[in-house]
């Protein structure tokens, strides 16, 4: 019997677009023709074939127009040598002739400039296994389309699932960017999450990979996501947070990088609090929730990867 699920407040950043104030809004279009965010089919129905014009022709020649063209009073290098000094048309006695005289000025150098680590750099995203199973119709799951919003159809009930199979490609879809995937795999993981009991426990370490590469990504987005569903699956049942313990070295170094990054707002008011999309307290929730449902020997393995972490039992 299909199951229809409604989207509860856990999985509020589904629908919402979450980074619009923040970012260009043509930001991910720019990112497919970039290579780093997988593209999708041209239509529901799939790839147009091959001798038929796809339609969106003309979009794809506004991206590239958008990704070729000089901002911030950027020159290209067309302008840059036509602005530039004409040479001499014999290109004879025009310089010093290669003499040393103690009158002449050395010739001007620019500093180079300091090298960036690139270390908060956008990673290429690459076609998770969900995007292959999904479109091979391999997952009991759907979208049940209504008029008061997006819905989550489940074509079994979640509790004969077999989580060892599906819970793992459900996490590694939170990378995705473009709907209807990135909807169908964060709904259908807290679903998963929400009902799972006792059949979450043992799938713990085949779900380290899948969160590893997600936060890898280094996309603030996927990264928000991530968080989210961490503190769902450590409040999911007993023992998880603790079985997560020996699996920090791999989760715990993005969470390093990003521990201070947070919106300066000043003394404006940020009206998408609410969102929960600040990644420095999105970590410090997350730390601390590891650090309660962690065991004894969460804190020490926490301090020894993020050395700034202050304990919130201790204190």
């Amino acid at each position: 019997m299909a199951t229809t699920t409604k989207v509860g407040p856990a999985a509020q950043l589904v629908h919402e677009d979450d980074f619009r104030r923040f970012y260009n809004p043509i930001a991910k279009k720019m990112e497919k023709w970039k290579g780093m965010v997988p593209k999708g089919h041209h239509s529901c129905f799939g790839d147009f074939p091959e001798t038929h014009p796809v339609p969106v022709m003309g979009l794809r020649l506004a991206g590239m127009q958008a990704l070729t063209t000089p901002r911030n009073g950027a020159q290209t290098a067309r302008s840059a040598n036509e602005n530039a000094t004409p040479r001499s048309p014999t290109g004879k006695n025009t310089g010093s002739g290669g003499g040393c005289f103690s009158t002449l000025k050395p010739t001007p150098r620019t500093a180079p400039a300091t090298p960036r680590a690139g270390a908060h750099a956008k990673r290429k995203i690459e076609a998770t296994e969900f995007r292959r199973f999904y479109d091979r119709g391999d997952l009991p799951v759907q979208i049940a389309h209504r008029g008061t919003g997006n819905l989550i159809s489940w074509k079994v009930d979640i509790e004969k699932l077999d989580y060892h199979h599906y819970l793992p490609i459900f996490f590694d879809g939170l990378r995705e960017m473009e709907d209807p995937y990135r909807f169908l795999a964060v709904q259908g993981t807290y679903d998963m999450l929400d009902k799972g009991g006792s059949k979450i426990l043992p799938v713990v370490p085949q779900l380290i990979i899948p969160v590893k590469t997600a936060l890898n990504t280094r996309n603030p987005e996927v990264i928000a996501t991530t968080l989210k569903v961490l503190q769902c699956l450590v409040l999911a049942g007993e023992m998880i947070g603790e079985a997560l313990v020996p699996y920090y070295r791999q989760i715990l170094p993005v969470f390093n990088i990003f521990k201070n990054k947070r919106l300066n707002s000043g003394d404006s008011i940020d009206y998408g609090q609410r969102k929960r999309l600040n990644l420095g307290d999105l970590i410090d929730e997350t730390l601390e929730i590891f650090e309660t449902h962690g065991g004894e020997d969460a804190f020490i393995n926490i301090k020894y990867m993020i050395p700034t972490y202050e304990s919130c039992v201790l204190s």
